[in-house]
């Protein structure tokens, strides 16, 4: 019995998951250590840390963020699709590095057709940027914003 082919949109997505873990494990690295995040600047690579939603296991991925008042924010266009927006749907538990150090964080996702848990959270600066990504998020995209907790 002939091996059933795969969708041409199957084998998209797969190609790009695949370009995104290669870049991934070129970029992390540095960016752990503090590359990419001048010190003055609202913007800044991470590399966040997240559980997998399947694995259980710990995964890094380096993204790009705007500081919103004390809350990161982080975003992606491909939405759903991205594992980092699975992981942190599952377990909003989540460390991020920016300049070299790690932090503790809750994260607050956003996305198409769901309702973030802990939305008052939010700082008002927050809420005010995130009244401006709605569109976005109907349009697909997810957006989660990381705030950092104290001990």
């Amino acid at each position: 019995m002939p091996k059933p082919t795969r969708s041409p949109r199957h084998a998209t997505r797969s190609a790009e998951a695949r370009l995104f873990r290669s870049l991934n494990r070129i970029v992390e690295p540095s960016v752990r250590k503090g590359f990419g995040s001048p010190k003055l600047a609202p913007g800044a690579l991470i590399v966040l840390e997240s559980t997998g939603h399947r694995s259980g296991r710990r995964t890094r991925v380096p993204l790009a963020s705007v500081r919103v008042g004390e809350q990161i924010l982080v975003g992606t266009f491909r939405g759903r699709r991205s594992t980092w927006v699975k992981n942190l749907t599952a377990d909003p538990n989540v460390r991020y590095w920016i300049g070299g150090k790690p932090r503790d964080a809750t994260a607050t996702v956003f996305i198409p057709g769901r309702a973030p848990r802990k939305r008052k959270s939010l700082s008002p600066a927050a809420c005010g940027v995130l009244s401006l990504l709605a569109p976005y998020t109907k349009a697909g995209w997810a957006f989660a914003f990381l705030t950092k907790i104290e001990r």
